[in-house]
């Protein structure tokens, strides 16, 4: 495929490409589970992996794409994420809010994130309050302000009360914000706050003639709708009310198995895009 014309491959990371010890779903009789490779360690502790064969098939993607880690977390976050294959000339972090190109921010293309959201939002700080005056202790572990852009609970999830996570989203929708349960956390984000349009940029600075997109959660369903084709596994918020698109694959596998058939899926598309 010519340079000037690239395929772009938008992944989301958790729980798509890279999975925690608890998300692996290692259901196979233990001698035949896949050999796996930590991808990240935190306070000196392995804490994130994918497959061996997804990394290389990774590897394979980096040199025939251009591939785009896009991740709601934190720049802090996602540095210490240590993927296979080349150096990601972009990363989308924070759902948007900051492009790194070479791994430094682009100043412009936060200063327009943050100016919509002024312009179209709720503040941060009402939602936040209302975190810390309705979420109860008894529940909630930490509270957290991610790039002065959203903020997050990390929650035990055998005590979450469901409705007050139903109660919340109501609440929120009503002041411009899109609300998320991923695992033990719940997002709360502000709507223009997305990462189809930092993929579009992407797109519009390295001419690409084709966008893929891969995403488990709410947050990644505007990603799959802006690309011409997508995935989601079978495990996460999409498949948990069956969601689906046109052009979107809605694939069998759970866990890290899933991470080596969405690459297996990009792949294939990169190299007979028709």
């Amino acid at each position: 495929m010519p340079a000037q014309a690239p395929v772009l491959v938008a992944s989301d990371l958790d729980r798509t490409l890279i999975y925690s010890a608890a998300a692996l779903a290692l259901t196979m009789p233990d001698a035949r589970a896949p050999r796996l490779l930590c991808v990240e360690v935190h306070e000196s502790r392995p804490l994130s992996y994918m497959t061996e064969t997804a990394a290389q098939l990774l590897c394979e993607l980096g040199d025939e794409a251009v591939f785009v880690p896009t991740t709601t977390r934190t720049r802090k976050q996602y540095q210490r994420i240590n993927l296979p294959g080349p150096v990601p000339g972009y990363a989308i972090c924070a759902n948007g809010g900051h492009l790194l190109v070479d791994g430094v921010t682009d100043l412009d293309w936060h200063a327009s994130v943050t100016a919509r959201l002024a312009d179209e939002c709720a503040p941060l700080a009402e939602i936040s309050a209302h975190l810390q005056a309705t979420a109860d202790p008894l529940w909630v572990r930490k509270h957290r302000i991610a790039e002065d852009l959203f903020v997050y609970l990390v929650v035990e999830r055998e005590l979450l009360p469901e409705d007050w996570v139903k109660e919340f989203a109501v609440w929120a929708e009503n002041r411009g914000w899109t609300v998320s349960l991923q695992g033990r956390k719940i997002y709360a984000v502000p709507k223009p706050l997305t990462k189809s349009a930092a993929v579009r940029e992407v797109a519009r600075r390295t001419g690409a003639c084709l966008t893929l997109a891969a995403g488990d959660s709410l947050l990644d369903a505007d990603l799959l709708l802006a690309a011409d084709r997508g995935w989601r596994p079978g495990h996460g918020e999409l498949a948990d009310v069956s969601w689906t698109a046109p052009a979107i694959g809605a694939l069998p596998e759970r866990g890290v198995a899933a991470g080596e058939r969405i690459l297996r899926e990009f792949l294939r598309t990169v190299r007979t895009p028709q």
